[in-house]
C-alpha cells in the first residue's frame, strides 16, 4: 500500500518537517520504495516533484526538503506498487484541469474492476488504478457541474458520493485539492492534525528531528496536516472512520460528515489548557 501526505494552511507554510517524515518511509522505515510526489499550488499554478525512484535515496527528494516552497495547499505520495509499472508516467499525484482550475489527485489503496470505470473528457496516461479513478471522478464532476459552481462546499458533498462509490470496489483513501480547498476521504487509514496557537515542539517518529514550531509561527498560523499514518510521536492525531471525508480550506475544518465536525467542535469547546498538543508542518 502507499501513503499519502497532504497540508492546508491559512499563509503560505513549508513542509519540510513532515515531507522529511514522509520520505523515510520511502524505502527506509517503510516499503514503499516504488516511487514519490508532491504538488505545491503557488497562486493559481503548481509545482510538482517527481521520481520514480525511492524516496529515501532520491537527490529530487532531498532538494524539496532543503528547499522550503511555502504553500497553502499540498499533496504528496510516496508509492507501492500494485497497478501498473514503476515509472514516471504511474507516480503521483496526477493532476489536471477542470473549470480552469487544477486539481491534484493522490490515492492509496486497490480498487478491482477498474477497468471498467468509463473515460470521457479526462484520459489516463498511466496504468494506475489510481489515474483511472481520478479520471472518472473529474468526468462525474463535469457532467453534473458543467459550469464552476457557486457552492464549492455542495461539489465536495458530491463528491464523497462518488468516493463511496470506488470504496464498494476496493480500498481508497484520497486526497484532493484544487488550491484553495484540500479534500480527504478515508477507507481505512487517514489521520490529520490541526495545529494553532499555542505552538509547542514536536518530533518525528521516523527520523531523529524535531522542532519547535513556536519560533516559526505566528499567532494567527493554522495549519491542517493529513497523512496515512502519524507523523509525530508527540501529538494527538485525529484519525478519520471508514467513509468519512473531511474538507479543509485555507488550514481549518469547514465540512465533513457527523464524526469529523463533532471532533472538531469538540476540541474547540475544550480549555486551550487541556487542547491536545497543536502545532505547524
Amino acid at each position: 500500500m502507499c501513503e499519502l501526505l497532504g497540508m492546508s494552511a491559512n499563509v503560505p507554510t513549508d513542509i519540510c518537517f513532515s515531507f522529511t517524515g514522509l520520505m523515510q518511509r520511502g524505502g527506509n522505515t517503510g516499503p514503499h520504495r516504488d516511487g514519490w510526489g508532491i504538488t505545491f499550488y503557488e497562486g493559481k499554478g503548481f509545482r510538482t516533484f517527481k521520481d520514480p525512484n525511492p524516496s529515501c535515496e532520491s537527490k529530487i527528494a532531498e532538494l524539496v526538503q532543503n528547499y522550503p516552497i511555502k504553500s497553502r495547499a499540498v499533496i504528496s505520495h510516496i508509492r507501492q506498487a500494485n497497478r501498473g509499472a514503476v515509472n514516471l508516467e504511474n507516480t503521483h499525484p496526477f493532476t489536471r484541469e477542470l473549470w480552469g482550475r487544477y486539481w491534484t489527485f493522490a490515492h492509496n489503496g486497490q480498487l478491482s474492476g477498474y477497468q471498467d470505470l468509463p473515460e470521457l473528457r479526462h484520459r489516463s496516461v498511466g496504468e494506475t488504478d489510481s489515474e483511472k479513478a481520478f479520471c472518472w471522478l473529474l468526468d462525474n464532476l463535469e457532467n453534473r457541474y458543467p459550469e464552476l459552481p457557486q457552492d464549492m462546499v455542495e461539489v465536495f458533498n458530491y463528491i464523497a458520493t462518488l468516493c463511496d462509490e470506488l470504496r464498494d470496489i476496493g480500498v481508497f483513501n484520497m486526497l484532493l485539492s484544487d488550491g484553495e480547498y484540500v479534500f480527504a476521504y478515508c477507507t481505512n487509514h487517514l489521520y490529520y492534525i490541526t495545529r494553532r496557537a499555542p505552538f509547542g515542539e514536536a518530533s518525528l517518529i521516523d527520523e531523529d528531528v524535531t522542532i519547535n514550531f513556536q519560533e516559526e509561527t505566528t499567532p494567527n498560523d493554522v495549519v491542517s496536516i493529513i497523512a496515512t499514518q502519524p507523523l509525530t510521536e508527540d501529538e494527538v492525531w485525529y484519525r478519520l472512520k471508514p467513509g468519512e471525508f473531511t474538507l479543509f480550506q485555507f488550514g481549518e475544518v469547514i465540512s465533513g460528515n457527523s464524526n469529523s465536525l463533532a471532533h472538531v467542535a469538540f476540541a474547540e469547546a475544550k480549555p486551550r489548557s487541556q487542547a491536545p498538543t497543536q502545532a505547524l508542518d
